[in-house]
């Protein structure tokens, strides 16, 4: 009886096995190269497909390669900043292919194709699945999908109306009157001085997301900041390793267990955060002017207009925006912000005229709302900044069932890559200048730029365009004005042309600007 018993648990075992090896085999292998095959029948052009790692050797060696020196002043950085897709689209063609790991990565260039994808007009698809380690920085609402996705952004909603951003004007004044309060006494009785102004912007956008957000000071967030840049970096270093090492999250390796340190202790942080809110409430005091406040009001609505308990966010669900806030509020405005400085020092006349067009509409006092929304030349001059930088470089969506788009049928599992930088620096879509500053582009609007609307999309498109760009415009407008109201700027010598990512389009070597007091 018990060798009976015992083979049968040899047998169970063994069956478990070969289920494992056979499910692996077709990951790694198998199921990759039926993809190839099918993408290939249909005439598309890439890379072959090399077992388990695909391109990322190659990625990982192009990118070491040009980050390796800075790069000319110049804004053609596609080459730099994502040099495997630079030279699979020029090897292969405008609609080609690469190897994300064990998954296929097609670029999709075609205006009409990008916005179908953009508005899930070809169904079966989805966001790329964010892998767990990448999870731990944030996911919110930019991963979530189906009714999860929809309940999560009918709530946030409220939050990001114009009509509550006016109420957060004057905390933005406040952090900008901080800022160059202390560029002021930088500048000193010489009245110039030189710095690097990326980390420096970076504590002013978490200034401004802390107050916005949270109603507290950057010292209170500034743990949180710094935790979510370190994690950042951690899972830059070790997610494409992930990627095709199964598990690999679950290894015993320092950087895997201090990733998980730290999402515990941000966790940590932000629920102590949104305890004392909830506390506020139930005495009355709690303020709905921050982002934290709008979004506990209207979940708090979204329940009772529901009455059913499972209506509203849970408190993970609130840590999880929280964590958004964090990392995509600062994030996208501070990059926005450096760039748009390094271009008007590489730019002085287009500075000049920016600094006249606030002083005109605005002389010398604290930006309104209503004269913000007059101020045309240094909206064009920011929307040709992120035309030109964009904050992601590319997005991806990843198809589940066999998808038809522009006559290729694309298989299961193939991630659909929206270059945005390539499509922002495209000639055949914004002339032979495609790669210059030219803020004259955008003289009368988004809408007339290109030859197709769709060509701009700093801030991705259809129902999953970011919640957060108006904020991000409106803050970065305002940041923009003070700074030209008191300073001109112009590049330092040691100022080190490199754009580089890291989740966000960034300057490897930072910022270094001369500033000068008007």
């Amino acid at each position: 009886m018990r060798s009976a018993v015992s083979i049968l648990g040899w047998g169970a075992g063994g069956l478990l096995l070969l289920a494992c090896a056979v499910w692996a085999l077709n990951w790694a292998w198998w199921r990759p190269r039926r993809q190839e095959r099918a993408l290939r029948s249909q005439g598309l052009h890439g890379t072959p497909y090399r077992l388990l790692r695909g391109d990322l050797k190659e990625d990982a060696r192009l990118l070491a390669e040009a980050r390796s020196k800075p790069m000319p002043l110049s804004h053609h950085i596609i080459h730099r900043v994502a040099p495997l897709l630079h030279a699979a689209m020029s090897e292969f063609g405008r609609t080609s292919f690469t190897w994300f790991g064990p998954l296929p990565r097609v670029t999709i260039t075609d205006p009409q194709s990008i916005r179908g994808i953009l508005s899930n007009k070809f169904g079966h698809m989805g966001r790329s699945n964010i892998s767990p380690l990448r999870r731990l920085l944030a996911t919110g609402v930019l991963s979530y999908e189906g009714e999860k996705w929809a309940k999560h952004r009918r709530i946030l909603n409220p939050a990001f109306h114009l009509e509550k951003l006016k109420r957060m004007l004057p905390a933005f004044s406040v952090c900008c009157s901080d800022l160059v309060s202390r560029w002021e006494k930088l500048v000193g009785p010489e009245g110039s001085c030189e710095f690097d102004v990326w980390p420096e912007l970076q504590n002013f956008t978490g200034d401004v997301i802390s107050r916005t957000a949270f109603g507290s000071s950057y010292e209170e967030g500034r743990r949180i900041f710094e935790l979510q840049a370190e994690i950042a970096e951690l899972i830059i270093q070790t997610g494409k390793t992930a990627v095709y090492v199964p598990g690999y999250r679950f290894l015993p390796i320092l950087k895997i267990r201090r990733i998980k340190a730290i999402d515990k202790e941000v966790r940590s942080l932000l629920r102590g955060i949104i305890k004392k809110r909830e506390e506020a409430i139930k005495r009355g005091e709690a303020s709905n002017d921050d982002l934290l406040g709008l979004l506990m009001e209207s979940n708090i609505k979204h329940f009772h207009e529901c009455g059913n308990k499972n209506a509203g966010m849970t408190i993970d669900e609130v840590v999880e925006e929280c964590k958004l806030f964090y990392f995509a509020g600062q994030e996208t405005t501070a990059v926005l912000l450096t760039w748009t400085m390094v271009v008007l020092s590489m730019h002085p006349l287009w500075q000049a005229r920016a600094r006249e067009e606030v002083l005109q509409v605005l002389g010398k006092d604290k930006p309104e709302f209503d004269a913000l929304s007059h101020l045309k030349i240094v909206t064009m001059i920011l929307y040709e900044v992120l035309r030109l930088y964009p904050p992601l470089v590319f997005i991806q969506r990843r198809t589940y069932k066999t998808v038809e788009i522009g006559n290729i049928a694309y298989p299961p599992g193939t991630l659909l890559a929206l270059p945005i930088i390539f499509i922002h620096h495209d000639p055949v879509l914004w002339g032979e200048d495609a790669s210059e500053f030219k803020p004259e582009r955008f003289a009368e609007g988004i809408a007339k730029t290109a030859r197709d609307q769709i060509a701009f999309f700093p801030f991705g498109g259809g129902p999953r365009v970011c919640i957060g760009q108006n904020f991000a415009l409106l803050e970065a407008k305002m940041g923009l004005c003070m700074i030209l109201q008191r300073f001109w700027f112009e590049l330092s010598p040691s100022y080190a042309h490199a754009p580089r990512t890291v989740i966000t389009l960034q300057p490897q070597y930072g910022a270094q600007l001369r500033l000068h007091r008007l």
